[in-house]
């Protein structure tokens, strides 16, 4: 007998900008269950893109950035025949946000200096003008797709 699929439970949107991708980006940057703390440094982040972009809308800028650092394709390992093969696979949506998402953490998390909230807007700046750290990461993972593209055909 199978196994019941398991439902995905729906994000509810930030109270503030009625997002989901940000109430998503708040769950990602939160520690240890303090989802308060996850949501001033965010709000604050937001502040300070508003600033520093001079924008009216700063949900645009993390839209934006976003969307540029999101990969298309990813190599996954692959066994065949007692060899591994790096095999370029395309990624689904939700995936693309993730790992969109996770790298701009990282890249903002790896920083010194000032606040997590400060390197954070830094860091969603720069990706929103395709420049930054998690774009490269962005950009190394297509190279790496790119050339492994002679095993695709192992991609079933």
């Amino acid at each position: 007998m199978r196994r019941k699929l398991k439902t995905k439970k729906p994000i509810r949107p930030d109270h503030k900008y009625s997002s989901e991708k940000l109430a998503k980006f708040i769950n990602y940057i939160m520690y240890d269950g303090k989802k308060s703390v996850a949501e001033r440094i965010i709000y604050n982040m937001l502040e300070t893109v508003k600033e520093k972009a001079k924008v009216k809308n700063p949900l645009e800028i993390f839209e934006l950035a976003l969307s540029n650092t999101a990969p298309n394709m990813e190599i996954r390992s692959k066994r065949v025949g007692g060899a591994n093969y790096q095999v370029p696979v395309e990624v689904r949506p939700s995936r693309r946000a993730a790992l969109s998402m996770k790298w701009i953490i990282e890249a903002a998390r790896t920083k010194k200096g000032a606040t997590i909230a400060d390197k954070l807007a830094d860091e969603i700046i720069s990706a929103s003008k395709n420049e930054g750290d998690a774009v490269r990461k962005k950009e190394n993972t297509h190279k790496m797709a790119e050339a492994n593209k002679a095993f695709a055909h192992f991609a079933w």
